[in-house]
């Protein structure tokens, strides 16, 4: 049987596709089979040849899946823009992919018009419009029968631009072009997440679409028949009461969640039933050690991690009960070999901290950017995501913070991520994120930027708390020089954090003596 939504369409037509949780708006795999034809045709009708870029700026929507479907159809190349990016972002994401549509919504009207302006000729597509440019419209006026040369398609992601300019990830040509051949992806998440192949999974995914995990691990659980449960916003108790409501069995998650869902009142926690949930994801960034222990005490021995990134490069994996017994690694590898290296490029003994490489017979390049390539390149041939971390005598990998993060404080390493993970564990703590400030004796300091759960609480009282909550785990090099309170950081919807920004404000601020 070929695990795609085509046959999915032909076995089970009136099987929920995607069910989105606020509005309860739903898709069954015939009706997705027929808008991902028309959207095919669409593709083709513009002029869109196998490896032609459209860019996709939606919110979480039911639109987004007739779009990836599409797209794996008429072998093209799909680019999902972050909405959280400015226009001069998003116009810069546009001009390099080389899009030759943008599909987007009302939602992002009052940044349109200078999106327009800086790619005047780049067609346009609106979902919810009824005018010339109506996105129902044109998927109305398209056939859906299957176009006649179909074959698969792929997704250009961009990097989130933490640390400068987004770059497009653009990955290596499928083995087989045949739109339903078995990739890779789906034995990880079979044999190594466990989902199940026989069309009884319903997965929840709280995270936005555009993102590189929520994208991959929704179209592996659709080929696997699974009904998605789209979350429009994530927001804890939401994402608790649709577990209830729609009897989830699968999810993914960010440490970021974990940390709003242990921060909700206990009763509120405690009031819904979880029962069916058998598997919950998490990856994008190493998760504190005790928030994990209380998802685990919590949830019980389903919480399984991974460790992987929008490249595809590998791919590690842990279940819970291997975690416990080895807490905080992000396990072993389940794709890919893992090689830690020193700056000589040769590789550190079990226990030493290093850059981490990939080894892979598939390799992405980065669009229109052969130096960040080769940067990332091993002279061996494998590659890194810019992760530092080791691998214990047992095999198991554990990581430190990015490379990017590192601060240099009186020619000491100091790796921000252990700061943070110890800061998020305090009771009045919803977020925090540890960056290098400009410092004329140190050359950086450390500044811990922290969101109170009351910006009531913010002040020198809850300062000195939180120095010595901090001061029997640290050292004191590693203790920040200041404590800057906001009542929320530049985090992305998907966990990723924005320290480029918080970074700039303060070398900005430096240089005008603040």
């Amino acid at each position: 049987m070929s695990l795609h939504p085509i046959a999915h369409a032909a076995s089970r037509p009136d099987h929920p596709a995607v069910i989105m949780a606020g509005s309860g708006e739903q898709m069954t795999y015939g009706e997705l089979d027929q808008a991902a034809n028309r959207f095919a045709q669409l593709l083709r009708a513009h002029g869109f040849a196998p490896d032609d870029a459209f860019a996709v700026l939606l919110e979480n929507r039911i639109e987004y899946f007739t779009l990836v479907w599409g797209s794996q159809r008429a072998g093209t190349l799909l680019v999902p823009i972050s909405t959280r990016l400015t226009a001069p972002e998003i116009a810069y994401i546009l001009n390099d992919s080389g899009a030759k549509l943008l599909i987007t919504s009302p939602a992002f009207d009052e940044i349109m018009p200078d999106i327009r302006a800086a790619c005047p000729g780049l067609p346009v597509l609106m979902c919810d419009d009824g005018g010339e440019e109506s996105f129902v419209a044109a998927l109305g006026n398209c056939s859906a029968e299957p176009i006649s040369d179909q074959r698969a398609g792929a997704t250009m992601l961009y990097s989130s631009g933490t640390t400068g300019r987004p770059k497009g990830i653009r990955p290596a040509p499928p083995e087989d072009p045949d739109p339903q051949a078995m990739i890779p992806f789906l034995g990880l998440a079979t044999m190594g997440a466990g989902m199940p192949a026989d069309g009884s999974m319903i997965y929840l995914s709280p995270a936005p679409l555009y993102h590189a995990a929520p994208l991959a691990w929704c179209g592996a659980a659709q080929r696997l028949g699974a009904t998605l449960v789209v979350l429009e916003k994530f927001e804890p108790e939401a994402a608790l009461a649709a577990i209830e409501k729609y009897k989830i069995t699968d999810s993914q998650w960010v440490p970021t969640h974990f940390v709003r869902f242990l921060k909700l009142d206990p009763a509120i926690r405690t009031k819904y039933d979880l029962s069916s949930h058998k598997r919950a994801l998490h990856a994008a960034a190493p998760c504190p050690v005790p928030i994990k222990r209380e998802m685990i005490e919590w949830w019980g021995p389903i919480v399984n991690e991974y460790y992987a990134g929008s490249e595809g490069i590998g791919m590690t994996m842990i279940g819970a009960e291997d975690w416990l017994a080895h807490p905080g690694t992000v396990g072993k590898a389940i794709y890919g070999t893992v090689h830690v290296c020193g700056p000589d490029g040769k590789e550190v003994a079990a226990g030493e901290d290093g850059l981490i490489y990939f080894e892979n017979a598939l390799l992405p390049t980065y669009h229109n950017d052969p130096e960040k390539t080769a940067e990332a390149m091993h002279a061996d041939g494998w590659m890194t995501l810019g992760d530092i971390g080791h691998v214990d005598a047992d095999g198991y990998l554990f990581l430190t913070d990015r490379k990017s993060h590192m601060i240099i404080s009186g020619g000491v390493n100091i790796y921000p991520q252990e700061i943070e993970n110890l800061l998020v564990t305090h009771d009045k703590v919803m977020d925090a994120a540890v960056i290098g400030a400009p410092d004329p004796d140190l050359g950086e300091k450390v500044v811990a930027v922290v969101q109170p759960l009351d910006m009531a609480d913010a002040g020198d009282a809850f300062e000195a708390e939180l120095r010595d909550f901090l001061a029997p785990s640290l050292a004191r090099i590693k203790m920040p020089k200041l404590f800057d309170f906001r009542p929320k950081l530049p985090r992305e919807a998907n966990g990723k954090l924005y320290k480029r920004e918080l970074r700039d404000e303060y070398a900005a601020n430096a240089k005008e003596g603040v």
